[in-house]
């Protein structure tokens, strides 16, 4: 199929110019002034649009099992949802149960995947440790294109990984030319505060913020990010919500730590008085972690992210309806963590962001899809409007205006964190491997539509710690100047 936009304005991350596009066999085969029409099965008008890299949301969780229940949307609805708001790829989770082999973990959620319409990859958690977990990793990033591998320092008692895990997973990693990522709260401390709270009579949701302080958190990524710079090892932290960890990845960076930081669009606009809401329902909600912070953390998020101290955009996409929240009901320990907002981020992102002069549409490309592509080894196949890229785009319209309501999304759960907001801009048009996928509010997404990406290891960089093990083998690595580029986005 051929498919050509006509008359809009490319933005990329480096900077924005007129120019046509041309998509042919799923790829972008031109970017350039007055590209003919003829022949063409399907011409866009983006007169007073703008032509960007579809988003890639390095963090969701569809159909996940969790807390006793499994998440509620799917891969089919879930990528459904992320092509109307623009995302044109999720990098979502496969997490093993502690003893379960991460290869039938893995082999497991690509069977659940097989439906989603946009493309998709994984990254793979390390929830225990034995010589299989080496031996998957390594089979994992060599012959399925997984080239990151996430650690949860919390949930006692179910998936969390502790410092001995951490220091036997993170240098296997680092040889295979993959990127560690991390949830960073002290599981220890969340339970004995969770344990503590229910000791004095608090059940309710408002002791989901309260057992998990931005202390909890910031403890957390102060420690690994110091495990991480004794081995050598670079690192990625997931859903940074609070000023303390965000204090702790600027100080690791002013250093030359190679440390990525993710922020999630929710985190950006919503605050923990949310918790104390008088209808439980809507409280319950909101619970995820972390947990929603105090405003001041909000404003510490955006300057982090205008700064370049927070590399991209999430959403940590795991929806969980309201009667499985009722799990929760008498102790808040046991609701189901996860909300939605695949389907909001770009939205809101612009909204709040561009409009409010926080960021430029170059910064919005940024952190929407271009940084993600980087540092997990996608670029330049994803995340550019140039000629060689997969034909992954969104027409945006930023003088489109929409009001976010649970019952027009098309997100599979009965709430939505933004209801109610007013947003100015938004896609027009997503585009799918050269296929339109959304046109103007129409889903045309089909099942199976989309494909798994194969996401390489980084070779330079195993090379350069090959070279320093063999004249220095007790020495980090972690500063050396032969390492791929494609670590710095």
């Amino acid at each position: 199929m051929s498919l050509v936009i006509k008359n809009g304005t490319v933005v990329n991350a480096d900077r924005s110019f007129s120019a046509d596009v041309l998509c042919e066999g799923g790829r972008i085969a031109a970017v350039e002034p007055g590209l003919s029409t003829l022949g063409i099965e399907t011409v866009i008008d983006a007169r007073g649009q703008l032509v960007m890299p579809g988003g890639i949301d390095p963090h969701t969780h569809m159909q996940l099992p969790f807390m006793g229940t499994v998440a509620s949307e799917d891969f089919y609805s879930g990528t459904a949802a992320a092509l109307a708001g623009g995302t044109t790829m999720i990098i979502d989770f496969v997490i093993p149960s502690p003893g379960e082999r991460l290869l039938d973990a893995y082999h497991k959620w690509r069977q659940w995947a097989e439906k989603s319409c946009c493309d998709y990859s994984f990254h793979v958690a390390v929830t225990w440790w034995d010589e299989s977990v080496y031996d998957d990793m390594g089979t994992l990033v060599r012959d399925w294109g997984v080239n990151s591998f996430k650690h949860f320092m919390a949930y006692k008692g179910a998936i969390m990984a502790d410092d001995g895990v951490l220091t036997q997973s993170f240098p296997r990693a680092l040889e295979l030319g993959a990127l560690p990522t991390v949830h960073a709260e002290n599981g220890e401390l969340v339970d004995y505060l969770q344990k503590l709270l229910l000791k004095k009579g608090i059940v309710g949701p408002e002791g989901h913020p309260q057992s998990r302080p931005p202390k909890v958190e910031g403890e957390a990524a102060q420690r690994v990010i110091q495990i991480a710079s004794i081995l050598g090892v670079p690192l990625y932290l997931v859903h940074n919500s609070a000023i303390e960890s965000v204090d702790a990845i600027a100080a690791a960076r002013r250093q030359g730590q190679r440390v990525f930081g993710e922020c999630l669009t929710q985190h950006l606009l919503i605050d923990e008085s949310v918790y104390y809401d008088r209808d439980w329902g809507r409280a319950a909600a909101h619970v995820m972690s972390p947990p929603f912070r105090p405003r001041a953390h909000q404003e510490a998020l955006w300057d982090a992210l205008s700064g370049g101290v927070l590399q991209t955009t999430a959403t940590d996409h795991c929806c969980f309806c309201g009667e499985q929240k009722a799990m929760g009901r008498e102790d808040f320990a046991k609701i189901p963590n996860g909300t939605g907002g695949v389907e909001d981020r770009m939205a809101v992102l612009w909204h709040h962001g561009v409009n409010m002069g926080r960021l430029s549409p170059n910064d919005f490309v940024a952190l929407t899809s271009s940084n993600a592509a980087r540092i997990f080894n996608l670029y330049p196949r994803k995340g550019v409007v140039q000629p060689g890229a997969d034909a992954d785009l969104v027409v945006w319209d930023p003088s489109l205006r929409r009001t976010i309501r649970a019952e027009t999304q098309h997100q599979r759960v009965d709430f939505n964190v933004f209801e109610g907001m007013e947003v100015t801009g938004g896609p027009a048009y997503t585009v799918s491997n050269g296929q339109m996928a959304c046109a103007d509010g129409k889903l045309l997404a089909t099942a199976g539509a989309g494909r798994y990406v194969d996401r390489p290891a980084f070779p330079a960089y195993m090379e350069a710690q090959r070279r320093q093990n063999e004249r220095h083998p007790m020495r980090s690595v972690a500063r050396s100047t032969a390492a791929s580029s494609a670590w710095r986005p």
